[in-house]
């Protein structure tokens, strides 16, 4: 007889209804199917604004498939004793769920799974947040790869499947468990004021991030290259808020790339590149977790960098006042939209790292609270990829200069100019909009002066090139 029992359908980063392998499955394997979204650990943990984005990625998810007739359902809890509970109230013979990759939720899944299985209830996860599974990119000589250069040669040419779209029907049970009312958790809480900033910077959910990447590829990818570095230009895809709540699948970004690839788009290769460093960064985590808290190099662990948040450097980098302004614009950007340009990420980083002697994981908290497209391996390699300490072959040469890297990405002022109030007689209401945003604590104005450098690009960057070369490791 055909096993007709509801099919649980646990959503976590994967919040679309189209090339999702474990919907999919769902659907095929017949009866009823339930989607499931649990407030666990692993969302608590999440910092101020990818939290915010979490809650407004659910709310358009939710209508989703409430048009597709279907709803969301909310629980809160650990999943070992909220899956469960769920399968006693609906009946529900089978669980299914797209993996994730960090050891949080690794170790999450694998006790999951195995209590399930234990209980004679089927339950499976699918691929769908990489393009490559971690362990099915190997060396040669059978290990992981440490350097991204030999990792892109292995994979640029490996098939990946073509995404499937969105079930046609998604079948209902005859009765919905309860659920819990999304607002009830008030995920975005903890950004207090600066919610209503953010909010006109995003728009979120599948069809937003299938039109975006539309539009990229029909009017930015051909200069993809070159563009993606201008911190003065709308030159990049911004496709890595929707990859990281799983908006849109790195498949349909991918062969969106080889599609403009094969029309003579000559960024679409950079663009292809890309998507497989993020892959890449997940590899990394996989293999090395450690990535995450602890120096990649573990001889790092030696360097002097400074780790207490509450010094007059930090505090200032924080709060976007280092006097260098193509730094401060960066933090300001990302304080306002919750989004920091890829290049500007890189300068800012090195800022705090090299000419602060600043320990990168204070950045990386920083980052993990006021970033909406924040992804654990992403911004952990990153982080260390500037810093030095991660999987780089001559890091502490490597020292991004905030005045010549300003004059080269923006080189009209114009990035500056749009997120920097101060000394401006009718500042853009992009740069007022920080002000609006930050905590009233923190006591400022856009009337205020600007800042005297913290520390000069020239005194910095020589200071820690002194400090990187008489390491004594």
């Amino acid at each position: 007889m055909h096993d007709v029992s509801p099919t649980l359908v646990w959503f976590r980063r994967d919040l679309r209804l189209s090339d999702h392998a474990a919907l999919s499955a769902a659907v095929a394997r017949g009866g009823p199917v339930i989607p499931v979204f649990l407030r666990d650990h692993t969302v608590d943990a999440l910092g101020a604004a990818p939290k915010w984005r979490l809650e407004r990625g659910l709310e358009v998810f939710m209508a989703a498939l409430e048009e597709a007739g279907s709803r969301l359902i909310l629980r809160a809890g650990p999943a070992r004793e909220v899956i469960p509970e769920l399968l006693r109230e609906t009946g529900a013979g089978a669980v299914y769920w797209q993996r994730a990759y960090d050891p949080a939720s690794v170790e999450r899944d694998t006790d999951v799974k195995a209590r399930l299985k234990e209980e004679g209830i089927e339950a499976e996860s699918f691929a769908g947040h990489l393009l490559f599974e971690p362990w099915t990119v190997e060396t040669k000589q059978g290990g992981y790869y440490k350097v991204y250069s030999p990792y892109w040669r292995a994979v640029k040419d490996r098939e990946v499947a073509a995404p499937e779209a969105a079930p046609s029907d998604i079948a209902a049970p005859g009765e919905w468990p309860d659920s819990a009312v999304l607002a009830d958790w008030n995920l975005g809480g903890a950004m207090n004021r600066g919610a209503a900033v953010l909010a006109k910077h995003v728009s979120a959910g599948e069809q937003a991030a299938q039109t975006r990447l539309g539009t990229f590829m029909r009017d930015g990818v051909a200069d993809y290259g070159k563009a993606r570095d201008r911190l003065d230009v709308d030159g990049t895809s911004r496709m890595s808020e929707y990859l990281s709540l799983g908006e849109i699948s790195p498949a349909r970004c991918w062969h969106a790339g080889l599609r403009a690839q094969a029309e003579g788009k000559a960024g679409a290769g950079k663009f292809l590149a890309e998507l497989a460093w993020r892959d890449f960064a997940y590899h990394l985590m996989w293999h090395t977790p450690h990535i995450l808290e602890e120096n990649w190099r573990r001889e790092w662990r030696a360097f002097p960098w400074k780790e207490d948040r509450r010094l007059r450097e930090v505090r200032l980098w924080e709060q976007a006042r280092t006097g260098m302004e193509v730094v401060d614009a960066a933090l300001r950007e990302m304080y306002v939209t919750g989004y920091m340009h890829n290049r500007a990420r890189m300068i800012v980083a090195s800022y705090l790292t090299k000419h602060l002697m600043v320990h990168w994981r204070v950045g990386q908290a920083w980052f993990d609270d006021c970033l909406i497209d924040w992804d654990p391996a992403s911004n952990a390699m990153g982080w260390q990829w500037v810093a030095g300490c991660g999987p780089d072959a001559a890091p502490y040469f490597r020292v991004f200069n905030p005045e010549s890297q300003a004059e080269k990405f923006d080189p009209k002022g114009a990035y500056r100019r749009k997120w920097i109030a101060e000394g401006q007689a009718q500042a853009p209401q992009s740069a007022l909009d920080y002000f609006d945003a930050v905590p009233r604590s923190w006591g400022l104005d856009g009337s205020d002066a600007y800042p005297e450098p913290v520390v000069s690009a020239r005194e910095g960057r020589q200071a820690a090139l002194e400090a990187y070369e008489n390491r004594d490791f």
